[in-house]
C-alpha cells in the first residue's frame, strides 16, 4: 500500500511551497459525498469542502455523468473565438441568478474566467472601464485571490504582499466591522455607525469619491474568519456607493452557491450589487469562474479585454449546469439553512462548556469558531493547531483561518448522522484539549497561514 509520506516525499522535490498552505501530511485519493479517503485508505469526514469549492460534495453522480457525457462529445474549444451550446446555455442560466425577477434578467450579462481570482480581476477591469475612474476600495481581512489585481485588493495575509510588490496602484483598504472591533455593550446600530464613520474617513481626507470606480466586498468574509457585519452596515455602504456613482461589487466566490443558507450571501443583507464574482463551487470544483454584471457595465469593454483560452471550457460548463440542477433538485440551500441551525446549537453548547472557545459565528453550514487563551481573551494559534491536528488524527478534516479560527464548511450534501459523528469527535478533542491530553502537531511544515 502507498503511504502518504511516500507521495509527499516525491512531490516535495518538485512542488514550490508558495503554492500550498500546509496543514497535514495527507494525500487525498478519493471522495464520495462528505467522506474523503487518502492514499493509505484512511477515511475522513470532510468539514472543509475543498475550501467551499465542492458544495455538492465529492463525485456527485449527476455531476460525474454530466462531465462524462460532455467529455465524449467535446473536451475543449476556446470560447474566446467560438461559442459552444453548453457554454451558451450556462450563460442564459446564470443571468437568472441576478437580483430581481424574470423581467430583470435581460438587464444582466455574464463573462467567464478560470478562477475566483480572475473573476475579481474582471470586476476591477469592468468597473474602471465603465466609470472611467481608477480607484478601488476593499476591506481589511478580504481575500479576493492571487492574481495581481485580486491580490492588490486582498488584505488577509502579509505573504500576499511580502516580496512581490509593488502591487497595483489605486487600491485602498478600509476597516471591516469584525466582532473583535465591537466595544463592550455596543449595540448593532451604534457599532454600524462607528464603523461606517471609519469607512468614510478616507473619502473625507484623501480619497476622492468621484475618482473611485468600485467598492469590493465580501458580504460575509470567508478567509478573513467567516464573519459578517451587523445587517444595516452593508446598506450604508451600498447607499454611499450609489450616492457617489461608485459601483458595488460582491465577491461570492467563497460564500455563494448556497453556502450560507441562501444562494448568495448578499441576500442576507438586502443589497443589490452591480457586479457579482463567482467561482469555486460554481462547477463543483472544476476550474470555472464568472462575473455577472449589469448590461451597461459589461458592455463597457471590448475583446480581448477579458479573454482567456480556457474560460467557459465545455466540461466545466457542463459541470456548472449540473451543479445548479443538484442545488435546486436536492434543496441544498434549504439544507444548508436547516443543518446550519443544528451546527449552531452544537458549537454554542461547546462554547458554554469550554472557556477556550471564543466567538462562534454560523451562517448556514458555514462557520468560524475562535479558539482563545482564556486568561487573555486573545487568539491562541498554537492551541488551534493542536485541535485541528487531533481532529485530523481522529478522522475529521478541519482547518484554521487567520491562525485561531476553526473553519467549518462541510459539503452541503453531508448527512446529519455524518455531521453528528464529526461533532462527537470535535467534542472529544475539545475535552482532550481542556485536559491537556492531546498530541502536539507533528508534520513536515508549520501548520496554517
Amino acid at each position: 500500500m502507498v503511504e502518504n509520506n511516500d507521495v509527499l516525499n516525491q512531490e516535495e522535490q518538485h512542488f514550490a511551497g508558495a503554492g500550498r498552505v500546509y496543514y497535514f501530511d495527507v494525500v487525498l485519493d478519493s471522495g464520495k459525498g462528505a467522506i474523503l479517503k487518502d492514499v493509505a485508505g484512511n477515511e475522513y469526514i470532510d468539514l472543509l469542502a475543498s475550501a467551499s469549492a465542492t458544495n455538492t460534495g465529492h463525485a456527485h453522480p449527476k455531476i460525474v455523468k454530466a462531465i462524462q457525457d460532455q467529455a465524449e462529445k467535446l473536451v475543449h474549444y476556446t470560447a474566446a473565438y467560438f461559442a459552444t451550446s453548453t457554454e451558451a446555455k450556462l450563460a442564459s442560466e446564470l443571468v437568472k441568478l441576478a437580483p430581481g425577477d424574470e423581467k430583470d434578467w435581460k438587464d444582466w450579462m455574464v463573462v467567464f474566467g478560470n478562477s475566483g481570482s480572475d473573476a475579481n480581476d474582471a470586476v476591477i477591469k469592468f468597473a474602471r472601464g465603465y466609470t472611467g475612474r481608477t480607484n478601488v476600495v476593499s476591506f481589511v481581512g478580504a481575500y479576493h485571490g492571487s492574481t495581481y489585481g485580486s491580490i492588490s485588493a486582498s488584505a488577509v495575509s502579509l505573504n500576499m504582499s511580502r516580496k512581490i510588490g509593488p502591487l497595483l496602484p489605486g487600491f485602498y483598504k478600509v476597516p471591516f466591522p469584525s466582532p473583535d472591533k465591537r466595544l463592550p455593550g455596543e449595540n448593532d446600530e451604534a457599532f454600524s455607525e462607528r464603523m461606517f464613520a471609519a469607512f468614510k474617513e478616507p473619502f473625507e481626507n484623501y480619497l476622492p469619491a468621484e475618482e473611485t470606480a468600485v467598492i469590493m466586498i465580501e458580504a460575509i468574509q470567508g478567509d478573513g474568519g467567516i464573519m459578517a457585519p451587523p445587517a444595516g452596515y452593508w446598506q450604508k455602504v451600498a447607499d454611499f456607493a450609489h450616492d457617489h456613482g461608485i459601483l458595488l461589487a460582491v465577491d461570492e466566490v467563497n460564500q455563494g452557491y448556497g453556502r450560507t443558507g441562501k444562494f448568495w450571501a448578499f441576500e442576507h443583507f438586502g443589497i443589490h450589487p452591480d457586479l457579482i464574482a463567482m467561482g469555486k463551487s460554481m462547477a463543483s470544483g472544476l476550474p470555472l469562474s464568472a462575473v455577472l454584471g449589469r448590461r451597461e457595465i459589461m458592455q463597457s469593454l471590448d475583446a480581448p479585454a477579458n479573454v482567456y483560452t480556457t474560460a467557459g471550457n465545455v466540461i466545466s460548463a457542463a459541470s456548472a449546469l449540473a451543479t445548479l440542477d443538484v442545488i435546486k433538485s436536492e434543496k441544498l440551500i434549504e439544507r444548508s439553512a436547516e443543518l446550519g441551525k443544528f451546527a449552531k446549537q452544537f458549537f454554542e453548547k461547546e462554547q458554554a462548556t469550554f472557556d477556550f472557545i471564543g466567538d462562534v459565528r454560523l451562517y448556514g453550514l458555514n462557520g468560524g469558531i475562535d479558539i482563545i487563551d482564556p486568561e487573555t481573551g486573545l487568539g491562541d494559534e498554537q492551541g488551534t493547531n493542536t485541535i485541528i491536528y487531533n481532529l485530523f488524527k481522529n478522522g475529521v478534516l478541519m482547518i484554521s483561518l487567520r491562525g485561531n479560527t476553526l473553519r467549518f464548511q462541510p459539503p452541503l450534501v453531508i448527512k446529519k448522522e455524518e455531521l453528528q459523528q464529526a461533532f462527537d469527535v470535535i467534542h472529544k478533542v475539545f475535552a482532550g484539549y481542556q485536559a491537556g491530553e492531546l498530541l502536539e502537531p507533528n508534520g513536515r511544515h508549520h501548520i496554517g497561514w
